[in-house]
């Protein structure tokens, strides 16, 4: 037992003083670097640069010990005695079956990850029956796994302290909420790497080093896999390990509270990137005045509240004409719809024929723009009417009820208020997000077993959730209050399965152009249903998209990416007509309530196309560059106050084709940063 516990320790202190090593030369590195353009620091502060750095690393590498620690716990004897050996291959034989033949959770995050489940599973089921059957491979096979893990420990220390290297010299701070981006972004940000470094000859130099440290300062350790077997080891070194784990995670909390001084650099460099990275992720903020072009507070201030006669946080009145118009409203998300799926906008393909119907039918937008690329930007778009804020939507960050909310305006207003989500509504914070703003939530939870023909991993199919608006309109219709219905698709979705039998298109093709079919015969299915019943002559509907089906492209946004349909349909209200100036999708919901004569106060930022004051304008952004369109000219604010212009120069191919600026137009640099600034300051949660 000693010798397992001198082994398990020894290991844990090499590694863990390797992590501070690591991080001494980084922070000296650092030191030098220019993006790092003031060294005033107090002896106090320099105190807090190098030992609460110290600190901080070290508590980072004991949280980082957890998977090499459970490795070594799962090192026995016993897992392999009946029955429990034969039990685990018989576990890990159905989870592979279930994922090689069944649609599981990692189709939908496409090709490669139900390929690399598979691959994983595959070979632990295969790897243990070997050592279930083959009892003199055990030894060998914990001895390569053993020195693997150390071999990527050792290698992630040394290529993480690379990484933060080259995250400083481009942002000049720790990993923030960029760095989480750049997992969303993957491809884009692998291709940009491969293009900015010499990756080949970095990637073989870090493997060089990794190994010939591991085998420096852990040769030793490589060959005493034999003593990790046994228990009475673990039962010392488990509760004092599970100790020192959770000491380390509130030291880490703790001193965060140093890392708020008015100097930058002693507050990055005392910190450990690794903590900074998972702090962001749970954040999901990216602080706007911190990274981004700004202007005095009062002369942005002054500018919003110039644009929409507002005080404080752009709080202004919406007064109306007339008296208002008591009609029950229904809105639709639909998930992923791109305008360019439809034949109005030139697809050839006839996926969207109830949609291209209904633009003819109604008050059709032809220039919308969604604000992001994921469903919770879009949702935030038309429940808040807010331009987007860098980092995560704030339908995920926490702190986010009673915000002024379209929900929470209608129910002030006598509304019965209702989300309607086929899924579950936990996913993305929707159900905490829209309980909290007014909303009642029906979701697939609310579904009886009857009501669901056909159901994925997202939710029910549309049709479904269609039918079930259906049935709940018709039951608050007897409260006799109006009703706001704000109903969110999701078979327009990867794995794009759906009922057999109703549309053209096999629904075992797993086809985005079958998930757009269906998705759009769903709609008109529900349109028609809905002229059946009593409230369809006072409903207003309002149809458009969350966001795009895809958001790559040449530029750091491409306007054709974010193009949207939207109409506004309103039998005896509205005659059909067209809309071709540009409007954002945080515009759409105000739009609506002009047309329904509604006054209130106001914190939006989106406003009707119908006051005379309305300038053409859209809001369109990823979690980093945000984008502000304003005529032919498209202005993007970036990380470490950038700034980009493009002209819109429509080509046959592409009316959205943007071409690099060469002269800058500073009034709208100046409007962008305006209305972001504001926003991101009022709104902040």
């Amino acid at each position: 037992m000693q010798k397992s516990i001198r082994l398990v320790s020894g290991l844990y202190l090499k590694l863990s003083l390797l992590t501070v090593a690591v991080g001494l030369v980084l922070r000296v590195v650092l030191l030098f670097n220019e993006q790092t353009t003031s060294l005033a620091f107090s002896f106090g502060e320099w105190c807090e640069v190098f030992l609460l750095g110290a600190v901080n690393d070290f508590c980072a590498a004991t949280a980082g010990f957890i998977f090499l620690w459970l490795f070594m716990l799962s090192v026995s004897r016993t897992k392999y005695k009946k029955p429990w050996g034969y039990i685990l291959l018989a576990l890990l034989v159905a989870a592979f079956c279930y994922v090689a033949f069944f649609n599981t959770i990692f189709d939908e995050y496409g090709s490669v990850a139900p390929r690399i489940a598979l691959y994983v599973l595959g070979y632990w089921a295969g790897s243990f029956a070997l050592r279930l059957f083959l009892p003199g491979f055990r030894s060998h096979w914990t001895t390569v796994w053993f020195a693997l893990f150390i071999v990527v420990y050792v290698g992630a220390i040394i290529f993480n302290g690379i990484s933060e290297y080259f995250f400083w010299s481009e942002f000049g701070v720790r990993y923030n909420f960029i760095a989480v981006d750049y997992l969303v972004y993957t491809n884009e940000v692998v291709g940009n790497i491969m293009e900015s470094y010499p990756v080949i000859p970095m990637t073989l130099g870090i493997v060089v080093v990794t190994l010939l440290v591991t085998w420096y300062f852990f040769r030793s350790e490589l060959v005493q896999t034999e003593c990790l077997k046994g228990w009475r080891w673990k039962a010392v070194i488990g509760p004092a390990y599970v100790a020192a784990l959770f000491a380390a995670i509130g030291l880490l909390n703790f001193n965060t509270r140093f890392q708020d001084s008015d100097n930058v650099y002693v507050n990055e460099l005392q910190a450990n990137g690794l903590y900074k990275f998972y702090d962001a992720f749970v954040k999901n903020t990216l602080d706007y005045e911190q990274f981004y072009l700004t202007r005095p507070e009062a002369e942005a201030e002054a500018f919003v509240h110039g644009v929409y006669q507002s005080t404080g946080d752009n709080l202004h009145a919406v007064r109306a004409e007339g008296e208002e118009i008591r009609r029950n409203i229904v809105l639709i998300t639909m998930e992923s719809m791109s305008a360019s799926y439809m034949e109005r906008f030139g697809n050839t393909e006839r996926i969207t024929p109830a949609l291209d119907s209904l633009y003819k039918l109604g008050l059709a937008f032809d220039r919308v723009y969604a604000t992001g690329n994921r469903t919770v930007r879009g949702l935030e778009a038309v429940t808040l009417s807010l331009p987007p804020c860098p980092g995560q939507s704030i339908i995920k960050r926490p702190n986010n009820a009673g915000m002024h909310s379209a929900g929470a305006l209608l129910r002030d207003k006598g509304y019965n208020v209702t989300y309607f989500y086929g899924g579950n509504s936990y996913f993305d914070n929707m159900e905490t997000f829209f309980s909290g703003n007014g909303y009642d939530i029906v979701d697939q939870k609310s579904y009886k077993p009857e009501e669901i023909t056909f159901a994925n991993i997202w939710g029910v199919c549309d049709e479904d959730a269609y039918r079930k608006v259906i049935r709940t309109l018709n039951e608050e219709t007897r409260s006799g209050k109006p009703f706001f219905a704000h109903v969110m698709t999701v078979s327009n979705h990867r794995p794009f399965t759906y009922p057999a039998g109703r549309i053209r298109i096999p629904n075992d093709s797993k086809s985005r152009a079958g998930g757009v079919l269906y998705s759009d015969y769903s709609l008109g299915r529900f349109f028609a249903e809905a002229a059946r019943q009593p409230w369809f002559e006072n409903t207003i509907f309002l149809v458009t998209a969350d966001h795009c089906a895809s958001s790559a492209g040449r530029t750091e946004i491409p306007l054709q990416k974010y193009h949207i349909p939207a109409l506004i349909l309103a039998p005896g209200l509205i005659e059909p007509g067209v809309v071709d100036g540009i409007v954002s999708q945080i515009d759409l919901m105000p739009t609506l309530l002009s047309l329904l004569n509604m006054s209130y106060d106001s914190h939006f930022y989106g406003r009707s196309i119908f006051d005379p004051a309305y300038v053409n304008r859209a809001f369109i952004a990823t979690y980093q560059d945000l984008g502000y369109l304003e005529g032919d000219t498209f202005t993007i604010l970036s990380p470490v106050r950038r700034f980009e212009q493009y002209r819109v120069v429509p080509t046959e191919e592409n009316p959205h084709h943007l071409e690099a600026m060469e002269r800058k137009d500073a009034v709208q640099v100046d409007r962008a940063i305006g209305y972001y600034q504001t926003s991101c300051k009022w709104n902040k949660r």
